[in-house]
């Protein structure tokens, strides 16, 4: 990866300005742009992550996340769908994907469950969650039964994920957070988005919170970086995959344009609105785009 080159990690919820930007694209250039700014972030979040546990900030919200899941849900996508998270910061996003997942039981047989062996008789179907948020803790039992304590509703359990962010510092953070949550099935990668490695393809699903963003922000030439970022979507996506985008810069019409080649707007999701001064709109915008 070149210094300075785009933005891999995962882009703040700050509502960045505009302005008359040297390049003429309507974007004020910024440190929010480079990579310097986001190594500096993950290098202080991995440091307070083994201090106190705080996993850091999740970009949007968790509103945002729950946004996108629920859209998979609703459209039946495969839970073994290949996902990729494209600067994925503290692989927060990634967690929640895995989530879920579940365990079918005919026979009594012996588990292991966070390096413990436990004892299970056929009870039909069990959902577990390892996510952050736990759906169900399996905890202590006697005489062969399981005791299970709810605490929160399942979510998903995708089995091929991965994430990628240029960031060394955000790829070992999301790793560390992933390994505390107990799983093992997510694979990370330092990787330059804009110069993707011939590995990096097949994906049936692209996920995007604000890294494009911050691509728009980059002090050297964001216009053509924002050429390359479609260039390298087309590249990694399965034609007929689908790419959701969440953003705080680009508008509805304007992300219609950025990816007018190649994609075709596939749905609009649903995003909080604001009223001022007589007139409203929506502080961000989500998009699912499939590739044609």
């Amino acid at each position: 990866m070149s210094e300075g080159a785009d933005h891999g990690g995962g882009a703040g919820a700050a509502a960045w300005s505009r302005g008359g930007s040297p390049g003429g694209d309507g974007f004020a250039p910024s440190a929010l742009g480079t990579r310097e700014h986001w190594d500096a972030v993950y290098e202080r979040e991995l440091q307070t992550f083994q201090e106190y546990g705080d996993t850091g900030e999740i970009w949007f919200g968790e509103e945002s996340m729950a946004r996108l899941i629920r859209w998979m849900q609703n459209h039946k996508i495969p839970l073994d769908a290949s996902v990729l998270d494209i600067g994925t910061g503290n692989g927060v996003f990634l967690v929640e994907l895995v989530g879920t997942f579940s365990i079918h039981l005919k026979t009594p047989e012996i588990c292991m469950y966070k390096r413990k062996m436990v004892f299970a008789l056929p009870l039909g179907h069990i959902s577990l969650s390892l996510g952050q948020k736990y759906t169900y803790v399996l905890t202590v039992f006697e005489k062969m039964n399981f005791l299970l304590k709810k605490k929160s509703n399942a979510k998903f359990g995708f089995s091929n994920i991965a994430g990628i962010d240029y960031s060394p510092s955000a790829i070992q953070l999301s790793g560390s957070i992933i390994e505390k949550e107990g799983l093992c099935n997510i694979k990370l990668k330092v990787e330059d988005f804009l110069n993707p490695s011939t590995e990096l393809s097949g994906f049936h699903i692209c996920i995007d919170k604000g890294t494009f963003d911050a691509i728009s922000l980059n002090p050297d030439n964001a216009v053509e970086k924002r050429k390359q970022y479609v260039k390298s979507l087309s590249r990694v996506l399965k034609v007929k995959g689908f790419f959701l985008i969440t953003s705080c810069n680009w508008t509805k019409e304007e992300l219609l344009n950025e990816f007018s080649e190649g994609f075709e707007l596939f749905e609009e999701l649903p995003t909080p609105r604001f009223s001022f001064g007589g007139r409203s709109g929506n502080s961000v915008a989500a998009l699912v785009f499939q590739k044609t």
